[in-house]
């Protein structure tokens, strides 16, 4: 009768084994990171600072492991198809896999902005830059949430830091001249 029980119990051990698995530490790119920043801060057109920005991507975008990656590679799927609660989904359990991985927060973050969930976004973007202080989308995410927010005051400060890592950024505009993020009351 032991063998038998053996084999009844292995597939149980083998399975909370596997769901106790816990996410590795995200890939350090910081050192790589750094160096893309200066070369957007060089860079002279706005075809090359968008190439320097997809190669940031790369880096944010490099989950800990094979799992997470395929979390990560489903939700962002979702997300692109308008599936955001699928999305959602995925990011929860990204988050919940990986709670040291900025990218997960940031992911989720951009889902909750177009739920229009600014309060829900704002909260995954703090939680996102703490792990990762100099993530620029995170940064701009912040931004046009506290945007949404009418936070304008904060969004506008939180527009100036991503602005310094990146001045090409899409978001620019809004604090150009006539922009809501317009910097008011200093003379140029």
């Amino acid at each position: 009768m032991r063998p038998f029980a053996f084999l009844l119990v292995a597939p149980l051990v083998i399975a909370s084994a596997a769901l106790a698995e816990t996410c590795p530490a995200a890939p350090d790119h910081s050192d790589s990171l750094n160096e893309l920043i200066a070369q957007i801060q060089k860079a002279q057109t706005e075809q090359e600072a968008r190439l320097i920005s997809n190669r940031m991507w790369e880096f944010w975008a490099d989950a800990p492991d094979d799992q997470s990656q395929a979390i990560l590679d489903r939700g962002m799927r979702r997300r692109e198809a308008w599936d955001l609660l699928g999305a959602l989904n995925d990011f929860d359990k990204l988050v919940e896999y990986c709670p040291e991985y900025a990218e997960g927060y940031n992911q989720r973050a951009f889902v909750n902005f177009l739920r229009q969930d600014f309060q829900a976004a704002l909260v995954d973007l703090d939680r996102a830059l703490e792990l990762s202080p100099r993530h620029i989308a995170a940064m701009s995410g912040r931004a046009l949430s506290l945007m949404a927010l009418k936070r304008t005051d904060e969004a506008r400060e939180a527009l100036a830091e991503a602005l310094e890592l990146n001045p090409w950024l899409p978001e620019r505009g809004l604090a150009a001249p006539g922009g809501p993020l317009e910097v008011t009351g200093q003379d140029i």
